[in-house]
């Protein structure tokens, strides 16, 4: 069964930033495309980005510039580094893996099979 451990989260000012990671174990890391997302109190899960093992990327619009995902193979570990915060980033974020590369192009959460505990991200103004 696939384990996934976010770490990194916490609480910050507004315009601080964060570098959240998710490790990975009782899987095959590369041949999984790795995705991060989030879900505000009384709101949606939303999804922010995807990476592929070759490090291909794939952001939501609303978050490009300002969050990067990243992956380091040989660690397990997907990365997530956010700046310059806003309020509206409060939030818990996840991580999941996906087997089957769907999840790449969809960004759907419904095409990752794994997830994991989620970090609250609390961002102060």
């Amino acid at each position: 069964q696939v384990q996934l451990v976010e770490s990194g989260g916490g609480l910050v000012q507004a315009g601080g930033s964060l570098r959240l990671s998710c490790a990975a174990s009782r899987l095959t890391f590369s041949n999984y495309d790795m995705g991060w997302f989030r879900q505000a109190p009384g709101k949606e899960r939303e999804v922010i980005a995807v990476i592929r093992e070759n490090h291909d990327t794939n952001y939501v619009d609303s978050v490009r510039g300002r969050f990067t995902i990243s992956r380091d193979n040989a660690k397990n570990t997907v990365y997530l580094q956010i700046n310059s915060l806003k309020p509206e980033d409060t939030a818990v974020y996840y991580c999941a893996a996906d087997p089957v590369g769907r999840g790449y192009y969809t960004r759907k959460g419904s095409d990752f099979s794994s997830w994991g505990q989620g970090t609250q991200v609390t961002v102060s103004s």
